[in-house]
């Protein structure tokens, strides 16, 4: 039975187009990206993109055999890149890759251009970010590469304050950058990436941003949870310690005035102080406020006992008779009669004990 051509015309046509339809589907290229010059990666493509495993193959101009990818990279089971080691990768000779892979049978085989390594350098972000205050308005950032070439770098700063709505990028050719004016009163954010310059390559590759910096008066409420903690710390504890510690400075001082006072200026000494003992405590008793034995005040008491006598001393006659001569002599001649004898007023009595 014959087969009418209507029906084999398109399976013919579809068998034919088979294999350029799975090239259509395939990798358009291949991009390399050598990182931080410490290993590299080939990738032609996604899970997506693919609809066969592909090989690869490399070569040097300078250096044969073709050698075939040591490690693939594989997404769900399909094969989209490979990795090279440091050891395999060779700066500054042409590089050449081919992919190929099976469909249904047929070899597909795609080229790719010639690449210069050296100019596939996607460097390390850097990292070590310190800002530090020059003057009063400026700033000074600093940071430090992962690339072992720093001089093969240049580098951009991107910044923006907490009152900025666009980032500011600069370029910047060595690793500090100076920020000539900013305000205290708002909080700002650097960050910085590097890529190879012009002297050691030709790229457009640039590192990934480093982490960022900041600097400034933070309005965010992290920031007020850590003023508010600091300011506690200064009101609660800094400000009483400091008080206490003024407060003992000053009650040092101030003994060792009253000290360096007395020596200059001493005071008059008070006995009435001395006595208060005797007369409040003693009621007067000398004897018991001197600490005299009453052994020995016992032994001043008399023990005996005297009757008591009067005494009376008269005068002597001699001492009393008056001298008469011739011209003033008594009547009654010295052979009168005396007459009777009046009391002397110079008697004297004793009393004897």
């Amino acid at each position: 039975m014959a087969v009418p051509t209507a029906f084999l015309a398109p399976i013919l046509l579809l068998c034919g187009l088979g294999p350029r339809l799975a090239a259509t589907h395939g990798p358009t290229g291949v991009e390399c990206v050598l990182f931080n010059e410490e290993y590299m990666t080939c990738k032609w493509g996604s899970r997506e993109t693919l609809t066969a495993n592909y090989s690869l193959y490399y070569w040097y101009e300078t250096r044969l055999p073709m050698l075939e990818c040591k490690h693939y990279l594989w997404d769900r089971g399909v094969s989209v890149g490979c990795h090279f080691n440091q050891s395999e990768i060779i700066q500054f000779q042409p590089f050449h890759v081919l992919l190929n892979a099976s469909v249904n049978g047929q070899t597909l085989e795609i080229r790719s251009k010639r690449m210069e390594l050296q100019d596939l350098v996607k460097p390390g972000a850097p990292v070590n970010l310190t800002i530090r205050n020059m003057s009063s308005n400026q700033l000074q950032l600093t940071w430090s590469s992962p690339y072992p070439k720093a001089q093969c770098l240049e580098h951009a700063v991107k910044y923006k304050s907490n009152k900025d709505t666009s980032w500011i990028e600069h370029g910047v050719k060595g690793d500090i950058f100076s920020f000539p004016s900013v305000d205290y009163e708002k909080y700002y954010t650097f960050y910085v990436r590097s890529k190879i310059n012009s002297y050691c390559g030709s790229t457009q590759l640039w590192s990934e941003w480093s982490v960022p910096v900041v600097w400034g008066r933070n309005t965010t409420s992290k920031g007020l949870a850590e003023e508010q903690l600091q300011r506690f710390w200064i009101h609660t504890v800094l400000v009483p310690i400091a008080s206490c510690l003024l407060l003992l400075v000053l009650v040092v001082l101030l003994v060792r005035m009253e000290r360096v006072w007395v020596i200059l200026m001493p005071r008059i000494p008070n006995p009435s102080k001395n006595f208060d003992e005797l007369f409040i405590t003693h009621n007067g008793n000398f004897q018991e406020w001197a600490g005299v034995p009453k052994d020995m005040l016992e032994s001043f008491k008399p023990n005996y006992s005297e009757s008591i006598c009067h005494v009376s001393e008269l005068p002597s006659k001699e001492s009393h008779e008056p001298q008469w001569d011739g011209s003033n002599r008594p009547p009654g001649g010295p052979g009168a009669p005396a007459g009777p004898r009046e009391h002397s007023p110079y008697q004297n009595n004793y009393v004897g004990v």
